[in-house]
């Protein structure tokens, strides 16, 4: 247990980032979702974190549901999303929070989820789904150029198209996370699986997550960062929740920015 809510028993938490700030202390970022904000952890010890704030909050936020960090700016990039029968434009959104918690909206969407900022910080990634009559019809990861320091998108366009590059437009995408070699982590809700992409957008492989139906994230840990661990719906009892590890061979871009302190 790292931390629990006592005071707000009805919030929701779903994904989470961890930080090192200036001075070296350890902080830990987590979407609440039924709060519409974002809480910072810190002042951690063997037993967890001893303190919770509120980073940031705006009413407005569709939840959120996962969130990247930025390091060199300390800005929190957030998406969230409503799941209708049939999706339209605002059952996503796109919020960045500023390093004094400053909450800001960057554009709607159709279903947003994964999310994630490339290694220089130059390069915003985010993924958008597609509903009709309950049918899952696209799943996309857009880029977006950013400017980190002032939290602004532009030149909107298509990374993966899933639907086009094989077929699999049905299964979500959730969590995604980079390694230090530009390849792109994207879970696959739905098939079990998880996509590797290069920087150019390229399938290189799936992992088979052994135990796992439903994957929904994922993140860079062990004693060398290599190791994938990748968490989701058990295979064998849908009411509980497995985390299967992947030995990989390169180090996260997450777990490597951590390591500077």
């Amino acid at each position: 247990l790292i931390y629990q809510d006592a005071a707000n028993p009805k919030s929701e938490f779903s994904g989470i980032r961890f930080s090192i700030d200036s001075n070296g202390n350890e902080l830990a970022y987590v979407a609440d979702a039924s709060n519409h904000r974002v809480v910072r952890l810190s002042d951690r010890t063997s037993a967890g974190f001893k303190n919770a704030t509120v980073f940031c909050q705006d009413s407005g936020m569709v939840q959120p549901n996962d969130i990247a960090i930025a390091p060199k700016s300390g800005r929190v990039f957030l998406s969230g999303m409503n799941y209708p029968a049939t999706t339209k434009v605002g059952d996503g959104d796109l919020w960045t929070c500023d390093k004094t918690g400053k909450a800001t909206k960057l554009g709607q969407f159709q279903r947003t989820n994964g999310i994630e900022v490339s290694q220089d910080e130059k390069t915003l990634y985010l993924s958008e789904s597609i509903n009709k009559n309950w049918d899952i019809t696209s799943n996309i990861i857009y880029a977006f150029d950013l400017d980190s320091k002032a939290g602004k998108i532009s030149n909107k366009r298509v990374f993966v198209d899933f639907g086009k590059l094989d077929k699999t437009a049905g299964a979500d995408i959730d969590g995604m996370r980079f390694d230090t070699q530009g390849n792109l982590y994207v879970t696959r809700n739905g098939i079990g699986k998880v996509a590797k992409i290069s920087s150019a957008g390229k399938l290189l492989a799936y992992i088979d997550v052994a135990g796992i139906v439903d994957v929904t994230n994922l993140e860079f840990g062990g004693k060398s960062g290599t190791d994938l661990y990748i968490g989701g719906t058990c295979k064998d009892n849908k009411k509980k929740g497995c985390v299967s590890v992947y030995k990989g061979k390169v180090v996260g871009r997450a777990f490597k920015d951590l390591q500077k302190h």
